[in-house]
């Protein structure tokens, strides 16, 4: 079975990362194992100059796992910037359900954070998969809405579609 992937959108500073932070403990506290992905369009590097891992990317390697009692870590160089179901079926092994930041443009279903303070419209509709829209207003649309703050309800949805 293929494991069920949601996208959190919304515009910048709507407050995706904080409905993920407060959706994973809720999915534990049910006894899902969550696991994430965020797109960064910038970049980034978790690999810091001079260190032993740095030196061996540096040397030519094109990949490096840096491993400890607690915690592994894969640095590899990729050909293009892959999709959520690439990056699921490639990196990520034994989550019952992952919740993505962002990635607006993609075919799998998504949650909106809409905040009303920003007077924006919303950047997805149903025909881009949006199944629903956290908001701190109520918004009069074709797909279920919750309030921000209504944690227990929109785990409820995701516990119902994706995993049951």
């Amino acid at each position: 079975m293929t494991t069920p992937l949601i996208s959190i959108v919304g515009k910048s500073n709507s407050g995706k990362t904080t409905l993920i932070e407060k959706l994973i403990p809720e999915l534990l506290k049910r006894g899902y194992r969550v696991a994430t992905i965020k797109h960064n369009k910038h970049g980034f590097d978790i690999d810091h100059e001079g260190k032993d891992s740095w030196r061996h990317k540096k040397a030519g390697a094109f990949a490096t796992v840096i491993a400890c009692p607690t915690r592994v870590a894969f640095v590899e160089d990729i050909d293009h910037d892959h999709s959520l179901g690439e990056i699921r079926d490639k990196y990520i092994k034994g989550a019952d359900v992952i919740l993505a930041e962002g990635y607006k443009g993609n075919p799998f279903p998504k949650i909106e954070v809409f905040r009303s303070k920003f007077k924006r419209d919303l950047l997805c509709d149903k025909e881009d998969n949006l199944l629903a829209v956290a908001s701190d207003v109520k918004l009069d649309i074709d797909v279920t809405y919750f309030d921000i703050n209504d944690l227990k309800s929109i785990v409820d949805l995701i516990e119902n579609t994706f995993l049951k």
